[in-house]
């Protein structure tokens, strides 16, 4: 049994841009139905959603079948989540709040096995290693993992070049809402000087030789943010487009109904 390839990883290297979907319903069954709807990876979200580690085990089972590749974000950036995420198969994380280089490094070393990192060794009850199903998969696993993190603070920002740098991280992701706030500015995630600062972060991310990616439901600053060098590009929110959805059919009928209607009805 092989080693599943991370598809994601290996694109972000390439080069070659990658549109993605947060996902925050919490449901494997609308997750599944999002896998089959082209993107190219959906954000399984355990900050600000109502997931556990259960949820998200029945998402990656979900999905497996299909192109999306699955990325999975803890309630944080913290060792004894992250062996967990990854003993289910998560095979790419977006670690939230990294705001220094150790921050960063230390994040990676939760994903490495020893001497390399710290990541507990239980392979044999792991989906990752298929239950010990993939040879050698103590000393392969870490050649598909891809590690993400968060630029989401001024802190962050003031050391994104030392961030970048550090060894084991693959990108760095810009939170434009949790940054817009750090810079006094809640609530305005499309502010200019918010997006000024993360055009600039990406080219700090891009000289640093790492893929860089943002959040951007807005199709006009997602395009800014690629023409700027971004690589991966959250598109939209799974609650956003059910909610839009919803919003504009019960209008569409209410707009059209009126006493006309009722009375050729004969209610």
């Amino acid at each position: 049994m092989s080693l599943p390839q991370n598809t994601f990883k290996h694109a972000l290297r390439e080069g070659k841009p990658q549109f993605g979907l947060w996902v925050a319903l919490a449901d494997a069954y609308v997750t599944e139905l999002l896998a089959t709807a082209g993107f190219d990876w959906l954000l399984i979200d355990n900050e600000h959603a109502p997931n556990d580690v259960r949820s998200t085990l029945a998402q990656l089972q979900a999905v497996a079948a299909y192109a999306s590749h699955p990325v999975v974000r803890p309630v944080r950036s913290d060792s004894a989540l992250i062996k967990q995420l990854l003993d289910i198969g998560a095979q790419t994380l977006l670690l939230p709040m990294i705001d220094t280089a150790g921050e960063a490094a230390a994040a990676v070393a939760a994903t490495r096995y020893p001497p390399h990192g710290i990541r507990g060794v239980g392979s044999a009850l792991a989906r990752a290693s298929r239950w010990n199903r993939v040879p050698d998969y103590l000393h392969r696993a870490a050649d598909e993992l891809c590690v993400i993190v968060q630029a989401e603070t001024v802190q962050s920002m003031q050391n994104l070049p030392e961030i970048a740098a550090v060894e084991g991280v693959d990108g760095v992701f810009f939170g434009p809402s949790d940054l817009s706030a750090s810079m006094g500015l809640l609530g305005k995630p499309g502010d200019a000087s918010v997006r000024a600062a993360i055009r600039d972060g990406i080219q700090t991310v891009r000289r640093a030789g790492k893929a860089a990616g943002v959040l951007a439901p807005d199709r006009a600053i997602a395009e800014e943010y690629l023409a700027a060098g971004a690589v991966f590009v959250a598109v939209g929110t799974d609650t956003g487009l059910l909610s839009r959805a919803a919003g504009e059919l019960a209008a569409s009928y209410k707009r059209g109904a009126g006493s006309d209607s009722a009375i050729a009805g004969g209610y």
